[in-house]
């Protein structure tokens, strides 16, 4: 507690023995952001080595040791530390450096070109994830410079292979070079300090995620000469199937991380909405809620459901000939508690067609709990935001998405996803014209740089 009051009250404290230069940072944050955004490591193939070159370089003309690990050399981990006393268990900053590709026709500026315009950067990678990237490695050279006395490690980790291909980033860290990466707390991707009309009403710190599994349907049929349809089509089978399944509403259900949720938000949430939010747990009125949600506020039905999208069709090789099979790939994202075979055996009851074969694909991401939100962490994830945002408030959230804090977590790590400053309209991690607004990256180093000094600072 005696920290929280030093880094609340005397802001220079952490950074003893100098004060931070914002002036300075902002403009080192810019230049560092947009060279990685302008390294094109789209995955597939990755070459995210080129990314953890230019970190290391970065980070060693500044004193400060990294060193690369890769199961693959195109493919590489970039981790640095910098040591503490040892009086408690480190912190680990993660980020991916690696993007997931384009279609550049729809873009406005070059997706590899890092414009800024109209106080946005436009990039693949913008946010997902190389802001978090960048966030990670100011943390590691403002505490270095500012010679801070750390009670724990603070380890920096720019990690290869997240969308996707995790066999040569964190499972290969994980099983390979636990040592360099154990800690005690994780912060990485995930979260966002929400914003309306410019000003900031909460920020997510996300302490759990839903599990992505993947689904396919396959119908089958006798094929034939088109001009001849049957009843028995297999295309037709499969695009019932689909339609079932996509008009299929599964089970609401709540859990700590999103009871949590809710209450917390109802606090800064206008009356309508508060009311909502403060009802969802109860019985009477749930189901109205929850067609409000689906209609007008899809992310909160995303967080209260096991869902199922529709993502990729294949059928046929000629358009004259009936093929005798099609299939369908489902994005399934469950609940953290969601008993999978019994789900899929609801899914076959909603399909009900013998002929349609339901096969699940293996998970690549564990189920895990959720992280905690009574540790030192947590409340200085809390503090930075009382610290930067007086009038939000902080809300642990479950996402939607998955991140590799679930293999983190599995490890017994507490493991918390934050974000930046982002608005409706501001646009969508691995959408067109993916772009993050200029003071956003700003306001995303102080808030780290706020909740790692006050966790890793010494009291001497």
């Amino acid at each position: 507690m005696w920290l929280l009051f030093a880094v609340l009250q005397l802001p220079v404290r952490a950074a003893e023995p100098g004060t931070i230069d914002w002036r300075k940072v902002d403009p080192e944050a810019l230049r560092h952001f947009t060279a990685l955004l302008r390294l094109n490591t789209t995955n597939p193939p990755g070459n995210e080595t080129r990314a953890a070159e230019y970190l290391r370089e970065v980070l060693e003309r500044e004193g400060i040791d990294a060193k690369l690990l890769a199961l693959e050399p195109a493919r590489a981990n970039l981790v640095a530390r910098l040591p503490g006393n040892g009086s408690a268990r480190p912190i680990a900053i993660l980020g991916h450096t690696d993007v997931v590709g384009v279609e550049r026709s729809g873009w406005t500026y070059d997706p590899f070109g890092a414009v800024l315009h109209d106080g946005y950067i436009y990039a693949r990678g913008a946010i997902d994830d190389k802001e978090i990237v960048t966030a990670g490695l100011m943390v590691m050279l403002m505490l270095h410079r500012a010679h801070m006395r750390l009670n724990r490690d603070v380890i920096f980790v720019a990690e290869a292979g997240e969308e996707g291909t995790p066999k040569v980033g964190i499972d290969f860290l994980i099983s390979r070079h636990w040592s360099e990466i154990a800690a005690e707390y994780a912060l990485s991707e995930g979260g966002s300090a929400v914003a309306v009309d410019g000003e900031v009403r909460y920020v997510a710190i996300t302490t759990s995620e839903k599990v992505p599994y993947g689904v396919r349907l396959i119908a089958r049929g006798p094929s034939g000469h088109a001009s001849r349809p049957t009843a028995d089509n297999a295309v037709v089978r499969l695009a019932a199937a689909v339609t079932k399944l996509g008009e299929w509403h599964t089970p609401m259900r709540l859990n700590a991380t999103t009871r949590e949720y809710f209450e917390r938000l109802a606090t800064v949430s206008p009356p309508s909405d508060a009311a909502r939010y403060r009802h969802v747990a109860e019985r009477h009125g749930a189901a109205e809620i929850d067609r409000y949600f689906q209609r007008y506020e899809p992310a909160h039905y995303a967080i209260l459901h096991t869902t199922l999208t529709p993502t990729m069709l294949r059928a046929g090789f000629r358009f004259n000939v009936i093929p005798s099979e099609a299939e369908a790939y489902l994005d399934v994202r469950a609940l953290p508690d969601e008993d999978m075979p019994r789900f899929y055996e609801e899914m076959r009851a909603v399909v009900a067609d013998p002929h349609v074969e339901i096969a699940p694909q293996k998970a690549d991401r564990p189920t895990t709990p959720a992280s905690r939100t009574d540790t030192a962490m947590f409340r200085a994830l809390e503090h930075a935001q009382a610290k930067m945002f007086p009038d939000a408030v902080t809300l642990p959230s479950m996402l939607t998405g998955a991140t590799d804090m679930a293999q983190l977590r599995a490890r017994g790590v507490e493991a918390y996803g934050f974000g930046p400053v982002v608005e409706a309209g501001d646009g969508e991690a691995h959408g067109t014209d993916e772009r993050l607004r200029e003071e956003s990256l700003y306001g995303l180093v102080k808030f780290l740089w706020y909740a790692v000094a006050e966790v890793a600072g010494t009291r001497e």
